[in-house]
């Protein structure tokens, strides 16, 4: 390959790039913060919790004292 190759992207051409939101535009989609993000991880952690609670009291607690 001796010649050199020029690859083109769609982003090369000014009408295949969406235009920039605007300051008040992001301000408002930004003014609740990462609500949903939040939401994702404490329903994760709660999961996580129900189920090391669960494998606690049935599966250990059931077996009894030790010692």
């Amino acid at each position: 390959m001796t010649e050199e190759e020029f690859h083109y992207t769609s982003a090369s051409e000014a009408e295949s790039v969406a235009p920039g939101a605007g300051r008040t535009a992001a301000i408002e989609a930004l003014k609740d913060g990462p609500r949903g993000a939040l939401i994702i991880a404490a329903s994760a952690v709660g999961l996580l919790l129900l189920g090391w609670l669960f494998f606690y009291f049935v599966l250990f607690m059931s077996r009894g004292h030790v010692g």
